[in-house]
């Protein structure tokens, strides 16, 4: 099953925002309690509000929560004249309350909903019968607002534009960057440790020498092909059986999470050099600084798991535990060499394409399967913790709606991430110092990066971002070993340490063993 949560979240998702309705801003006050501002949505193309609020109109707001206005009887038009209005949603549709609203000479109406905020929009012919602002509000946020102002209130309706260009953007790519970086060096570093290792073990006449770093392979084409393959299907999978698999999901990203972040803060205490007190226990060693990491780890992790839905701050711990598990991924999984990155950088560029441009033209709602798994079928629902979240911080009026985000998948970091940290060890097996295939290889993923974002805001859509990051990075990657001459030994990597870990790479030397080529399967 931990096999399968991994499938899931390599999915390689896109950047974009999360905007479901047109969002706009109520501003209330009087003189004694002065102003709140609060969420409505409003159709632009029915009823415009004004950009900003020192443009907007300025009305007495006249409280007839009681009726749902679907007539006038009962109404006094002295009463609500000149007035924006507040009724209860239901019973007729919005242009009939409109109508009836400015037929009584009101000059805004705002309807309060306890269901689902929609954007109001009527029949074609019902449109050009309604000329004064419409829009939706909640109604717990009128009653707050009655008992914060009391019946006297002055409201102003407007919709701040939205920025194509926000910071989040940038905060999203340096998290990115970061992980890939960090990734990259991590898996070199330990590739480092372990021959280092082998080579003392050697010298001391102790075998082999192989260091358990606990690392997985990647080494045959077809497990590569069958490995993609399971993605497809769990991601198939997650469209139809939804609302089961993502409690299953949400649970296993929670062990998985909790794990990875263990990993990299024991790797940190260790490269500080911070030491422990180690004791046993029935014949179980253990030290105390791997307690109390597991118990912030675990801690971290149920604390996510218990307030994943609540966006206003659960998507720092998510974003923590996301570069964690990633880092993780990066350090464990290791590809044998150039050929294996290849075949799987290509397959995963088709997967991502087909499921965000092909899959829209056979589901019933035009949607791509890879953007319903991502968010969900319900946007108040359960979301699966498949990406990195950013609020758009230039996005505020759309936030008091619903936090509006930037995202981008773990697959984005991760795939990529796997050849940046091939690039590192090859470094290491060459004993390069500069390490210019890992400095490249992570220039050019920031290069991608950077075009991914441009044509998001050229094209005003979300982008597939590995159609970008796996040109870039597998071009960028074999340019250099091709420039350096060591194309051939780039390309066939270390194959022959999986397949027979008794033999032994002449690294110290810095190159590769050669003679050993004729052995390889």
């Amino acid at each position: 099953m931990e096999g399968a949560v991994r499938i899931v979240l390599l999915s390689a998702f896109f950047l974009a925002s999360q905007v479901h309705c047109q969002e706009a801003i109520l501003h209330i006050s009087n003189q004694i309690a002065g102003s709140r501002e609060y969420c409505i949505v409003h159709n632009h193309s029915w009823t415009p509000l004004s950009q900003s609020l020192d443009a907007a109109p300025q009305f007495l707001l006249v409280n007839m929560i009681s009726t749902m206005l679907c007539d006038s009887t009962g109404v006094s038009p002295s009463t609500v004249n000149g007035s924006a209005l507040v009724v209860m949603r239901g019973d007729c549709n919005f242009s009939q309350k409109a109508v009836v609203a400015q037929s009584l000479g009101a000059a805004a109406l705002l309807i309060a909903s306890n269901d689902t905020m929609v954007t109001p929009s009527a029949n074609n012919s019902d449109y050009g019968k309604v000329h004064i602002p419409l829009a939706l509000m909640r109604y717990r946020d009128f009653r707050e607002a009655q008992t914060v102002f009391g019946d006297t209130m002055q409201v102003k309706l407007y919709a701040p534009p939205l920025s194509k260009v926000d910071p989040s953007v940038a905060v999203i790519l340096l998290i990115s960057i970061v992980t890939v970086s960090l990734g990259g060096y991590w898996s070199g570093a330990c590739e480092r440790d372990r021959l280092e290792s082998r080579s003392s073990n050697s010298e001391a006449g102790g075998g082999d020498g192989k260091a358990d770093s606990g690392e997985l392979f990647l080494y045959s084409p077809l497990k590569v092909i069958f490995f993609v393959a399971m993605m497809c299907g769990m991601l198939v999978l997650m469209y139809f059986f939804y609302n089961v698999l993502v409690y299953v999901i949400i649970a296993i990203f929670c062990l998985a999470s909790a794990s990875a972040l263990y990993s990299c803060f024991d790797a940190v205490m260790e490269k500080i050099g911070c030491g422990s007190i180690n004791f046993s226990v029935r014949n179980w060693n253990c030290s105390v600084r791997s307690l109390l990491l597991a118990a912030v780890c675990i801690s971290i992790a149920v604390v996510w798991g218990v307030y994943r839905n609540e966006d206003r701050w659960i998507w720092i711990l998510q974003d923590l535990l996301g570069i964690a598990f990633c880092l993780n991924f990066m350090k464990t999984i290791s590809l044998s060499n150039f050929k294996i990155c290849v075949i799987l950088l290509s397959l995963l560029l088709v997967y991502d394409v087909f499921f965000v441009f092909i899959t829209p033209f056979f589901t019933k709602n035009g949607v791509s399967i890879m953007v319903q798994v991502a968010l969900g079928p319900d946007a108040a629902g359960e979301r699966l913790p498949v990406v990195m979240r950013v609020p758009r911080f230039s996005a505020w009026a759309q936030n008091l709606c619903g936090m509006q985000f930037s995202i981008l998948g773990y697959g984005d970091i991760i795939v990529p991430g796997l050849l940046v940290a091939y690039c590192s060890r090859f470094d290491v097996w060459v004993n390069s110092r500069r390490k210019v295939y890992f400095v490249s290889c992570c220039f050019a993923y920031f290069l991608g990066m950077i075009l991914t974002f441009a044509v998001m805001l050229l094209s005003g859509m979300g982008q597939p971002a590995l159609l970008y990051l796996v040109p870039f990075t597998l071009i960028t990657s074999a340019v250099v070993a091709g420039c350096r001459g060591e194309m051939k030994q780039f390309w066939a990597g270390t194959m022959y340490e999986v397949l027979d870990s008794s033999r032994e790479p002449l690294l110290s030397e810095g190159r590769t063993d050669r003679s050993l080529e004729g052995e390889r399967c």
